[in-house]
């Protein structure tokens, strides 16, 4: 049996970094007006544990993304009070295509990411990558 798996980053900025990872996978927010009013309004919750944005109502110190098409894993964005200080023991592979990779780099670097470095197998070559909070991932 196979199973649906979640990957989950710790952020300092969680909805900042949810967007970010939205604008380059074609995800989306995922919703959470409903149980974050239907548990605000119980007390479960209170005003210092959600964020308005857009006029939703969302966890203030976290935030899904989802694949719009329902295939890819859905990202958790938790908040968490120290920074990243050491390399990912495990990182996301995001395909891009060969002729588009430059471009792709320069994209992102110009919206926070910060480029390490250009890797080349023959016929395969890849951008090694650091999203605006640190976490290393490659486009290939």
């Amino acid at each position: 049996m196979s199973r649906r798996v979640q990957v989950t980053f710790d952020a300092g900025d969680p909805h900042r970094l949810a967007v970010w990872w939205c604008d380059l996978l074609g995800y989306e927010i995922e919703s959470a007006n409903e149980l974050v009013s239907r548990l605000l309004q119980s007390g479960v919750v209170g005003e210092p544990d959600v964020v308005r944005i857009d006029g939703r109502l969302f966890f203030a110190d976290a935030v899904a993304a989802v694949d719009p098409e329902g295939t890819g894993p859905r990202f958790l964005f938790q908040r968490v009070p120290e920074q990243k200080v050491a390399k990912n023991r495990m990182h996301l592979d995001v395909p891009i295509s060969g002729e588009m990779l430059d471009d792709a780099v320069t994209r992102l670097v110009g919206r926070g990411a910060q480029f390490i470095e250009f890797g080349e197998h023959p016929g395969h070559r890849w951008a090694v990558m650091r999203d605006p909070e640190g976490n290393e991932f490659c486009l290939q």
